[in-house]
């Protein structure tokens, strides 16, 4: 699906190369700036700054003069408003309405089709822009009205503002979420479990530390290595695990005992 994060007369450069960031930690690029305050607000030091590894986005990003330019070749508009108008579209958290979306609206979409020519009725054609406000008075009223959503994101209710860049955050978050989001990558590759032999080793040595201590009676042993036996196979330790466990055990059974000479 193809997505597009428009900002609309954004006057702080900063929240521009924030926003850059924001979308491309979430794997989106396409940015288009419609009217912003300043010419020239792309290429502002603090925007650059702020991009921090974005630069890419900044750089393709597009500034147009009007909304409807900025709107070319999209197919469902969603607006982003802290409060909701009196009339205009229905107004839905993000998550609630990316659900119908996906699993309802572009069902039906797909049934009708999006285009005469069967050809391009695909999701892959299916465009999502999401439109946000000045930092100084949010959408206008005009452009909300000729969205199919508000979107609303669920905030405490004695302090819902929030950060123009923050906004894109959360919004690209959930969005690429609804899209089936990334996969978490482990910051160590995962340990190689030990097998059911080195598991056995492993209880044979703490029997043998565990008896000459004096906390397994060999002639009652009761189920304490049964029990033992369960627990570590709940625990499913890695093999260093196991070696460490072998090495409490040899150093039990290198331990003085208490009377030897």
């Amino acid at each position: 699906m193809r997505t597009r994060f428009v900002l609309v007369q954004t006057s702080h450069p900063g929240n521009v190369g924030a926003a850059a960031r924001a979308m491309k930690t979430m794997g989106f690029g396409d940015l288009v700036l419609v009217a912003p305050r300043w010419p020239n607000l792309l290429r502002r030091e603090i925007a650059i700054q702020r991009a921090s590894g974005a630069l890419d986005v900044l750089e393709r990003a597009r500034v147009v003069a009007t909304l409807e330019e900025a709107l070319e070749g999209m197919h469902h508009l969603c607006a982003t408003a802290m409060t909701p108008r009196d009339f205009g579209p229905p107004t839905r958290t993000p998550r609630e309405h990316f659900d119908l979306l996906l699993n309802e609206e572009l069902a039906a979409l797909d049934t009708q089709g999006l285009e005469a020519d069967s050809s391009k009725n695909s999701t892959s054609d299916f465009g999502v822009a999401f439109l946000f406000g000045s930092e100084r008075f949010g959408m206008a009223n005009a452009d909300v009205y000729r969205c199919h959503v508000a979107l609303s994101i669920p905030t405490s209710p004695h302090f819902g503002s929030l950060n123009l860049a923050a906004a894109v955050q959360v919004i690209a978050y959930e969005w690429r979420l609804a899209l089936g989001g990334f996969a978490v990558r482990d910051a160590t590759p995962a340990a190689a479990l030990a097998d059911s032999a080195q598991l056995a080793g492993m209880l044979a040595h703490w029997e043998q530390a565990l008896t000459q201590i004096g906390f397994l009676d060999p002639g009652a042993p009761k189920k304490l290595m049964p029990r033992l036996n369960q627990l570590f196979n709940r625990a499913h330790p890695t093999r260093e695990e196991v070696h460490i466990l072998r090495g409490i055990a040899r150093a039990m059974l290198d331990a003085p005992r208490p009377g030897a000479r």
